[in-house]
């Protein structure tokens, strides 16, 4: 038998209005979170600038006169404003996009944030939030700065001990694969510190979640642009800060 499904002309055309009405949303949304970057990329430029003149903002203080709960608040508002990733419908999320890595050619740009492997005095090793200065093609080795004032530190770093991280979050609704899974070994920056330590994923995100308390980003809570993938190789071992 042939199933005759009936069309009402005035739904039909109710619903294309809908579905251009969406669209045009849709578009507008893009066009707002295209200028949102915009703007914060124009805010990291000036950012880095001013940092390079010597000249400091109320906002990003020099880092020898940084307080501990200064920096910890900058770091905690980068990792909640990091941008929504928002493909169109069948397009994948790009690398840098929640767990998704960077491809192995990806050099991290001046201003960046990363995780880098660092030998402290006694000869330990330690992954630290560093952000990247400059990279030599010649020798293919990063220059990166110790984001902690009380470091102080520049470290001459090459590409296998340096981690880039996330750029964007993921959508746990729409792009679940960009997303580490549950009992995944990752590195997460331990909350109120600038180090990274090994951990389980306990629970992946279900939905997006926006951050207007602070309360909620504690242990359990670690924010998606501070995990990456855990390393293999030798043991390390880890500093708290």
């Amino acid at each position: 038998s042939i199933a005759v499904i009936e069309t009402n002309p005035r739904k039909l055309r109710a619903l294309m209005l809908l579905m251009e009405a969406a669209e045009r949303e849709c578009v507008i949304l893009r066009h707002a979170l295209d200028k949102i970057a915009e703007i914060k990329s124009l805010l990291e430029e000036r950012r880095i600038a001013a940092k390079m003149a010597g000249v400091y903002s109320d906002s990003d203080p020099p880092r020898k006169t940084m307080r501990r709960g200064v920096l910890m608040t900058l770091l905690q508002q980068s990792a909640m404003t990091l941008p929504l990733w928002i493909g169109k419908p069948g397009e994948s999320p790009p690398p840098l996009c929640g767990a998704t890595p960077a491809s192995s050619d990806y050099v991290a740009k001046q201003g960046d944030k990363v995780a880098a492997r660092v030998k402290s005095v006694e000869g330990d090793e330690q992954w630290i939030l560093a952000e990247v200065v400059s990279y030599n093609h010649s020798t293919n080795k990063y220059e990166v700065d110790d984001i902690d004032e009380e470091g102080k530190e520049r470290h001459m770093l090459s590409r296998r001990r340096i981690i880039p991280l996330p750029q964007w979050k993921a959508n746990p609704e729409t792009d679940p694969e960009a997303l580490f899974s549950k009992d995944q070994l990752v590195l997460a920056l331990y909350p109120q510190t600038t180090c990274f330590y090994r951990a389980l994923i306990h629970t992946p995100p279900h939905r997006v979640r926006f951050y207007f308390d602070r309360r909620v980003c504690d242990g359990s809570n670690i924010p998606q642009s501070v995990n990456v993938a855990a390393p293999r190789g030798k043991k390390q071992t880890w500093r708290k800060r």
